[in-house]
């Protein structure tokens, strides 16, 4: 099978990882090695996953299937709100590379901010930083977080984050945080960079009006029929052209395929400029002390 060769972005840190991942959020244990599998064998090197999607173990075991070198795999993971503070994160790290049978970890990330409790989120990074120092893990980061939550942050750590993931795609662009992570020298990495798994929402002047998707969105077609691309395939080509990683999720090996053929083609200025204009300045993903409450009642189970 011919295999793609996946360019990569430099982290702040020297460390080197793949433009374009697979993400298998949602995605049940039982279809995970599958779709990961499916994955390595047409040339990504980067699956993102996180401790609360409950499938680490089955990430794990299609890299070692894979036959691939551990190393030459890029592996990223989020550590839960329920195991902040910092003994309980450095308890989550042994717990997501006992799931995934590796011995560390090339990027592990805060899963969101704890905004009602963040004393636990500093603490959960400060045990990022010990784990960077002894070598355990090559790079840190966080996802989900503001432009004042990361401030609030470098005010009590010591390391800047490698990289913010967040929700990002041409209907949700989040302009001002993407200037401040290039002010830090952060890496944004999108989540739901075709526009999410459900359809979302549009605005007008402020009140959500009919949900639409992205994929049916006449700009984005018109520009990939130009490029004999789908629309999936021009917003991921975007990301990237402009300096973002990309983490779209699929279970369908020829979508996983397809989503990785975007390097034979390029968006010229005005395509690019066409698909920036569709931003409505919205996210779907808030944070709230109500959500805090709930989410810290999700726990992660042992290894």
């Amino acid at each position: 099978m011919n295999q793609t060769s996946v360019p990569s972005f430099t982290l702040n840190n020297g460390v080197e990882i793949p433009a374009l991942g697979l993400g298998v959020f949602q995605t049940p244990p039982a279809e995970t090695v599958q779709a990961v599998t499916a994955a390595l064998e047409v040339g990504y090197r980067h699956i993102d996953t996180a401790a609360a999607y409950g499938n680490e173990r089955e990430v794990g075991q299609a890299v070692r299937s894979s036959g691939l070198a551990r190393e030459e795999v890029f592996i990223e993971t989020k550590v839960w709100v329920s195991d902040y503070g910092y003994d309980q994160a450095l308890h989550a790290f042994e717990k997501s590379v006992a799931k995934l049978g590796v011995d560390y970890l090339d990027l592990m990330i805060l899963h969101q901010p704890l905004a009602s409790m963040f004393d636990r989120t500093i603490g959960a990074y400060r045990a990022l930083e010990k784990l960077y120092a002894d070598g355990r893990l090559r790079a840190i980061g966080v996802s989900n977080f503001t432009v004042a939550d990361l401030a609030n942050l470098a005010e009590h750590t010591g390391i800047v984050p490698a990289v913010n993931q967040v929700e990002l795609h041409p209907y949700s662009q989040r302009k001002p945080l993407q200037q401040r992570h290039a002010q830090l020298g952060i890496l944004t990495q999108a989540w739901s960079p075709i526009g999410g798994i459900t359809f979302y929402p549009g605005y007008t002047n402020g009140e959500t009006d009919a949900r639409r998707s992205t994929l049916e969105d006449p700009v984005l077609n018109q520009i990939g029929a130009a490029h004999h691309k789908s629309a999936a395939q021009v917003m991921l080509r975007w990301h990237l052209q402009q300096g973002r990683s990309a983490i779209p999720k699929s279970v369908n090996p020829s979508r996983i395929a397809q989503n990785l053929a975007i390097f034979d083609f390029e968006l010229n200025h005005d395509e690019l400029a066409r698909i920036d204009a569709l931003d409505t300045a919205h996210s779907t993903w808030n944070a709230s002390a109500e959500t805090d409450q709930r989410y810290v009642q999700y726990q992660i189970p042992e290894a």
